[in-house]
């Protein structure tokens, strides 16, 4: 078996009312009832939603890198 692993990327965007670092864990419990192998993630992007001139949620987009082909 060779040690060399090959990636796919998928684009996954978490919510949270609490906080940013929320949202991300909300992406990643959820993209891991449907993909294996998830190695890594990189934030690409970090929004978020105003009421009332406060932080109504928060907003993450995640790049997930996941392995393909031998596990």
């Amino acid at each position: 078996m060779s040690n060399h692993h090959t990636y796919k990327k998928i684009e996954m965007v978490g919510s949270s009312k609490t906080s940013i670092e929320e949202a991300i864990q909300n992406a990643l419990a959820e993209c891991h009832k449907t993909v294996k192998n998830m190695d890594w993630f990189e934030v690409v992007e970090t929004r978020g939603h105003i009421v009332d001139g406060a932080v109504g949620h928060f907003q993450v987009t995640l790049k997930i890198g996941f392995r393909i082909g031998d596990s």
